[in-house]
Formats: C-alpha cells, structure tokens, sequence
C-alpha cells in the first residue's frame, strides 16, 4: 500500500520549529523534539525535510524573506547599510536562534540569495572594488550577527546562574573583583562598579559599534576616490 502525506503542512512545521528553539535552543533541537511537538511520528518530517539540516535551511529562508520585506531604507549607501542593520538586528532578536541558522546555513535558498542581492545593492554605487563591496556587507551582517548572539547568550547564562544559584551574578562579580590586585583588574573593576557593561547589548551600544563601522568603509571609499583622483 503506498504510504500518504501526512496531515500537516509547511507553514505548521516551521512555526513548531521556532517555538520549540525558543524553549530548548538549538543545542537540543531534534526533529524527534519536533515530530513530539506536533503530535506526529519523526519519520513523517522527512515528506517535508530531507533533514535537519534542510529545515534549518528553510528557517533561514523565511527569515531573510521577513528581513527583505521590512527592509524600506532608501537614500545613499550609508543610510541603507544603517537600515539593513537595524532592520536585521530586529527580525533576528524577535526569532529564538535565527542568528545562529543565518550563520549555519549556505546561501542556496532563493530568499536567503534575495538578501544577499540586496545588502550588495547598498554598496554598488560606490567606487569600491567589486571585493571590497562583498567585504563590506560581510563585516556589517557579522557585526549585527554576533551582537545579536552575544545578548542572546547573555540572558540565558545569567538566567542558568540565577536559577542554579542564590546568589545574584553581579554579587559574585563584586567578590571575585575584591579578590584580584588593580594591576590585574583595576580598569575593569570600575567599568563594572560604574555600570558600563551594562550598557552591552543596548541601542546605544549597538548604534556606536555601527557607526564605527561605516566610518572605515567612508574613509576607504574616501581614499579609494582621491586614488582615482590621481589617476586623472
């Protein structure tokens, strides 16, 4: 007897998908995790997925469809590099671990090609060399990859501190603290007295590493004319 589809669609698997790497993470994703959510047997994925590692492809994908489609900046290269940013930065803080499935995953979905496409139009008017361009739009999405990770990392490790522990982490900081020399940890000690770490992981801090960024790509596209400009 031929085996039939089973009753459940795409749209269901993706949406079970990110709520269960919202409570579990992705370390103990599974598609037996997965299969248990929706209320199905494992092998019945693989009508939709050929595996993990095809899902998190397709997670990937709709997660560069959502960014195209808020993506509206317009205007010169360092204003749509600034929206490209904030806009990636937001659709990625609101889907539990698409920061690491954007960086898991090859470019061979059409959305996630899309995206690709669209953060090399940002840079194509300026006069930079064509790998110049591509080094520009990866050190940007990097940037905002891995400050998205690294606030996502935070919460949990301060959360599995919190809830193995007593003790409030920044107490335990105060103590270690305490116990070092100012030779060993002085200028970090009064960052850490002073609330400045706080401040990791805001829209401040965010904003400020950003413009750092564009600065060295308009003092390159600088040099990069005044070179052409000698050439004349």
């Amino acid at each position: 007897m031929k085996k039939q589809q089973p009753q459940i669609s795409e749209d269901k698997i993706l949406e079970a998908s990110w709520g269960l790497l919202g409570e579990e993470g992705i370390e103990k994703f599974s598609l037996r995790r997965l299969a248990d959510r929706l209320g199905i047997q494992a092998p019945s994925l693989y009508w939709y997925f050929k595996s993990k590692q095809d899902l998190y492809q397709r997670l990937a994908n709709q997660v560069s469809k959502i960014i195209l489609e808020e993506f509206h900046s317009e205007g010169d290269w360092k204003e749509q590099l600034t929206g490209l940013a904030v806009t990636v930065r937001s659709v990625l803080s609101r889907y539990p671990c698409s920061t690491q499935l954007m960086m898991m995953t090859l470019p061979h979905e059409p959305d996630i090609i899309r995206f690709t496409n669209r953060m090399l139009l940002c840079v194509e008017e300026t006069p930079l060399e064509q790998e110049q361009k591509m080094q520009v739009v990866t050190t940007l999405v990097n940037y905002v990859f891995y400050f998205v990770l690294d606030a996502y990392q935070h919460e949990r490790n301060v959360a599995a501190i919190v809830k193995d522990k007593i003790t409030l982490p920044s107490e335990e900081m105060f103590r270690l603290l305490d116990s070092m020399s100012d030779s060993e940890a002085g200028l970090f000690r009064r960052m850490f007295t002073n609330g400045l770490f706080e401040l990791m992981g805001t829209d401040s801090a965010f904003e400020f590493g950003l413009k750092l960024i564009l600065l060295g790509i308009e003092q390159v596209i600088q040099e990069k004319e005044k070179e052409k400009g000698k050439g004349k």
